[in-house]
């Protein structure tokens, strides 16, 4: 679908507010832009304020400097775009959360980096069910009365109305991958593999 001149003037008018979102959001000056992108601070400025149109020629370097796409500076639509682009979250236990779900659902995939913290655990009560998979470090899980260590490679899951908590086991940050569901839907994923039975008469 083609766009039409007035959505062409949309997408140019929102440039320049993005410009300068995106260079004060990473606390870069215009005269330092303008070194390295050479393009003079007063062009840059009349830029961001909508007073210059934008151009190739202009978007190219400013794209470089920032190492982002250029698509990120025009608002291109991610349409037929295959990378995925991950925000991470910060949250305020120190924890980074990057949502890895696009969209809201029964079923969510979350990556969370946490960090290296003897803190107390404060286990908590919430409908659901998740579902940990360890993906480096050691991850202490405690559950209702079990206490456990999960190294790298080992996956737990468990009814979230249970009190639960979980961080890292002290000695390093740990990364894993989390699945939270609704209440009912597992994942049927055990810590370990059962082992299977020798047959009778073995041995």
């Amino acid at each position: 679908m083609e766009r039409q001149p007035s959505d062409i003037a949309d997408v140019l008018a929102d440039v320049g507010p993005r410009l300068r979102r995106l260079r004060t959001r990473r606390g870069v000056t215009l005269t330092a832009l303008a070194e390295a992108t050479g393009i003079s601070k007063s062009t840059l400025s009349r830029l961001e304020s909508g007073q210059r149109r934008p151009s190739l020629e202009l978007l190219l370097p400013i794209a470089q400097a920032h190492q982002v796409p250029l698509d990120e500076l025009v608002g291109a639509p991610e349409v037929g775009d295959p990378r995925v682009r991950l925000a991470p979250r910060h949250a305020h236990d120190g924890k980074v959360v990057v949502p890895l779900t696009r969209q809201p659902g029964p079923l969510q995939a979350l990556k969370v980096v946490i960090p290296a913290d003897k803190s107390e655990p404060d286990p908590r009560v919430h409908e659901g069910y998740e579902w940990l998979y360890v993906l480096a470090g050691r991850l202490r899980l405690v559950l209702a009365e079990h206490d456990l260590i999960l190294g790298a490679g080992e996956a737990a899951e468990f009814d979230t109305r249970m009190p639960h908590w979980f961080g890292s086991a002290g000695d390093g940050p740990v990364e894993i991958l989390s699945l939270l569901g609704r209440q009912g839907e597992r994942m049927h994923f055990r810590a370990k593999p059962r082992r299977a039975r020798a047959p009778e008469g073995s041995g």
